[in-house]
């Protein structure tokens, strides 16, 4: 009787360091895939940030085109009232006053 409660004991010993053995294998299985997830995350998350980067990059260099090209525009028409204003004045025709903001850039250029 004896022989068989060391028998029975030896098989529990047993089967209980199996499910250890197999209950550590499976955490570090699970922390070996997260450790070596997290380079490629982070690769991931460095393609999408220059990507959303260089959009507004682009988008940040047309709006400064756009706004250079509006300037050259306001500055032109600028002009050309200038002279049409001059040519009015020749005819001894006063033109009417400028708005406010109009006065304002003739005044600070801004």
């Amino acid at each position: 009787m004896n022989q068989a409660w060391l028998t029975v004991a030896g098989t529990c010993l047993t089967v209980a360091g199996v499910i250890a053995t197999a209950w550590l294998t499976y955490r570090g299985s699970r922390t070996a895939a997260a450790i070596q997830a997290e380079p490629n995350q982070r690769a991931a998350d460095l393609a999408a940030f220059k990507e959303i980067r260089d959009d507004m990059q682009k988008e940040l260099d047309e709006t400064k085109a756009e706004l250079r090209s509006l300037r050259s525009l306001v500055r032109s028409f600028a002009g050309y009232v200038g002279e049409l204003t001059s040519q009015m004045r020749l005819h001894r025709i006063e033109p009417p006053a400028p708005p406010d903001r109009v006065a304002e850039y003739n005044r600070t250029g801004v």
